[in-house]
C-alpha cells in the first residue's frame, strides 16, 4: 500500500505468532486432560487383581467419573463466561493433577473412586471453557476450524491415554504409578499456557445451565440423541471392560495390547469424523448406525469363537460406525436448535452422551458378575445393535434435510 512502512507487515507477526501458540497450547491442554482421564483404562485389570473387586465395581468406578462430570459441566461452563477462562481452567488442571496423585498412591478401591471423581470434576469444569477458548483464540477467527481441532484433540486424548498407560505399565517400572507421574509432568506446560490466556471475563450474572430441549425439535433430539447415546455406550464399554475382554480372548495379559485395542477403536472413530465432517446428518447416521451394529455383532462373535481377527474387525468397523453416528447426531441436533437456544440444546445433548458413557456399562458389569464377562459383552452387543437398527428405522429427515 502507498505510504505504508516497509516493515508494517512484520509488526503484526509477533502478535500472530503469539495467537498461534496460545491456540495450539490450548489444544494441547485439552489433549493432556483427556489423556489423563483415560490412563486407568488398561490398568483396571491390575487394580481388580490387587484389590479383589468384581467387574461390576470396575464399571461403577468408571461411571463415577460420568456422574460428577455432568453437573460439573453444567455448573462450570457458564462460570467461565462470567469470571474468565483462567479462573476456571487453572483450578481444573490442579484438580486433574490431584486425581493423578490419588491414583498413583491408591491403597484401596475407595481411593480409585476418589481419583475418578476428581478426574470427572476436572474435565467437566475444563471441557466447556477449553472449547470456548479455542473458538476465541483461533488466529483467523475460523470457528469451524476451532471446532474441528477441539474434536480431534478430544479424540486424540481418548485414544492416547490407554496406549500410553498400557505401554508404560507393560514395559516400564511402577506400572500403577509412572503413567500418572508422566501425566502430572505433562500438565505443567498446560497450566503455563492457561496462565497466559487473556482475561475475558464479562462480569455477567452466573447461572448454572439446566438441560432443556425446545418442543419444536424434540423428535429429532429423541432419535439423534438416542443414536449418540448408543454410540457412546460402546465407547464406555471399550474404556471400561474391553481391555479385560481382549485379555480373556487372547490369553495374553500384555497391557500394551489391551490399550492399543481401545485406542484403535477411538482412532477409527476420529478418522471417520474427519472424513464425514460437513456431510448431511441423515447420511452420516444412515451409514454409522448399521456399521456400529455390525461392529457389535462381530464383537459378540469374536467372544463366541475366541477369534482375535474378528475382534480386530469389530474394533475397526465399530469405531467407524461410532464416529459417523455421533457426528450425524451432533450435526442434526445442532442444525435443528432454534436461534438463541444453541448452547442450551448442546448442553442437553452432551448430558445424553455422558449418560451413555456411564450408565449402560453398569448393567454390563452387573451381568458380568453373575454370568461372566463374555456373556455380558455378548448381551450388550445384541441389545445395542438392535437399538441402533430401531433408531435407524424410525429416523425421519428434518426440514433442513428434506
Amino acid at each position: 500500500m502507498p505510504g505504508q512502512p516497509k516493515d508494517a507487515g512484520r509488526v503484526g507477526e509477533p502478535a500472530v505468532a503469539t495467537a498461534r501458540w496460545k491456540f495450539w497450547g490450548t489444544a494441547y491442554a485439552m489433549l493432556v486432560l483427556l489423556t489423563g482421564t483415560n490412563l486407568p483404562t488398561p490398568l483396571y485389570g491390575g487394580y481388580q487383581a490387587r484389590f479383589g473387586f468384581s467387574p461390576l465395581v470396575v464399571t461403577l468406578i468408571f461411571a463415577a467419573y460420568a456422574a460428577v462430570l455432568i453437573p460439573s459441566l453444567l455448573v462450570a461452563g457458564p462460570l467461565s463466561d462470567a469470571v474468565g477462562r483462567r479462573k476456571v481452567l487453572l483450578p481444573a488442571v490442579a484438580v486433574a493433577a490431584l486425581g493423578s496423585v490419588v491414583f498413583a498412591v491408591a491403597e484401596s478401591t475407595a481411593w480409585l473412586f476418589a481419583a475418578r471423581i476428581l478426574q470427572g470434576v476436572a474435565l467437566g469444569a475444563a471441557s466447556g471453557a477449553l472449547t470456548a477458548a479455542l473458538a476465541e483464540l483461533e488466529p483467523t477467527g475460523d470457528r469451524r476450524r476451532a471446532a474441528l481441532v477441539s474434536t480431534v484433540a478430544a479424540a486424540g486424548g481418548l485414544g492416547l491415554g490407554p496406549v500410553l498407560a498400557g505401554a508404560l505399565a507393560e514395559y516400564a517400572p511402577a506400572p500403577h504409578v509412572l503413567p500418572y507421574v508422566l501425566e502430572i509432568v505433562l500438565l505443567v506446560p498446560a497450566a503455563a499456557v492457561i496462565a497466559a490466556l487473556p482475561n475475558n471475563e464479562v462480569r455477567q450474572r452466573w447461572r448454572p445451565r439446566r438441560p432443556e430441549v425446545p418442543e419444536s425439535m424434540r423428535p429429532v433430539f429423541a432419535t439423534s440423541g438416542t443414536a449418540s447415546f448408543l454410540a457412546f455406550a460402546v465407547v464406555g464399554l471399550f474404556l471400561s471392560l474391553v481391555p479385560t475382554y481382549v485379555a480373556t480372548l487372547s490369553g495374553s495379559h500384555n497391557l500394551a495390547v489391551s490399550g492399543a485395542a481401545v485406542a484403535l477403536m477411538l482412532l477409527c472413530s476420529a478418522l471417520a469424523q474427519l472424513i464425514g465432517y460437513g456431510r448431511p446428518a441423515r447420511r452420516l447416521e444412515q451409514a454409522g448406525l448399521p456399521l456400529l451394529a455390525a461392529g457389535l455383532v462381530l464383537l459378540a462373535l469374536a467372544g463366541s469363537v475366541a477369534s482375535l481377527p474378528l475382534l480386530l474387525a469389530a474394533t475397526v468397523v465399530g469405531g467407524i460406525g461410532q464416529g459417523l453416528a455421533f457426528l450425524g447426531g451432533l450435526t442434526a441436533v445442532s442444525q435443528a436448535a432454534p436461534a438463541g437456544r444453541h448452547a442450551d440444546v448442546l448442553s442437553s445433548f452432551y448430558v445424553i452422551i455422558y449418560l451413555g458413557v456411564g450408565l449402560p456399562v453398569i448393567g454390563v458389569g452387573l451381568l458380568a458378575t453373575v454370568a461372566g464377562l463374555l456373556t455380558a459383552v455378548q448381551w450388550f452387543a445384541a441389545v445395542v445393535a438392535a437399538a441402533c437398527l430401531a433408531v435407524l428405522a424410525v429416523r425421519r429427515p428434518t426440514p433442513l434435510e428434506s
